[in-house]
């Protein structure tokens, strides 16, 4: 999978939720993935309307009833749900809203290696300093990413890299995701 559409897709809060049920095989209509999320209403049918325009979700042709939508899983998105289902089933003890900001996944999957804040600039093109330090800051504070200084380097830069529940994830999504 490509580091653009990543970012795409965990930009919606409860897109990886919802694509890790689908290929948990729970049942795929609205009721039974809202309650197994647990997102709200208005969250849910915005992340689903998100992964329909993205290609990942389609509504079932074979199932007409137009106010109880069945949906089913793409080519392109049964990919996409495998990755979120390794990244679900991450033992996270109270970090679980850490997974749904926008930028935690991509930032983690770029600290497969330690990596100066530029260096992750670069990967990831979209992210702005703001986002990319607000980001580091929250994943440090969960201890998900440790920050050192390079002291050799002149001026002297930070080196950040993925640490516990963050090294597990990066891990995981790494050998997915490509950067070019």
């Amino acid at each position: 999978m490509d580091i653009e559409l990543f970012v795409n897709i965990t930009s919606r809060a409860w897109a990886l939720p919802i694509l890790s049920k689908l290929h948990e095989g729970i049942a795929a209509r609205q009721a039974p993935l809202l309650a197994a999320t647990g997102a709200s209403r208005t969250a849910f049918s915005q992340s689903m309307d998100h992964l329909v325009k993205m290609g990942l979700v389609e509504r079932n042709p074979g199932y007409g009833h137009p106010l109880r939508p069945e949906f089913r899983l793409t080519a392109q998105g049964i990919a996409a749900a495998a990755i979120a289902s390794k990244i679900q089933s991450v033992p996270v003890e109270e970090g679980r809203e850490l997974l749904r900001r926008s930028w935690t996944l991509p930032v983690l999957t770029s600290l497969y290696a330690p990596s100066h804040f530029n260096q992750i600039k670069r990967n990831l093109r979209s992210i702005t300093d703001r986002a990319l330090s607000q980001s580091l800051k929250a994943m440090e504070s969960r201890q998900w990413v440790c920050r050192s200084v390079d002291q050799d380097a002149r001026p002297p830069r930070s080196i950040y890299r993925a640490v516990n529940t963050g090294a597990v994830i990066s891990k995981i999504t790494a050998p997915e995701i490509r950067f070019e």
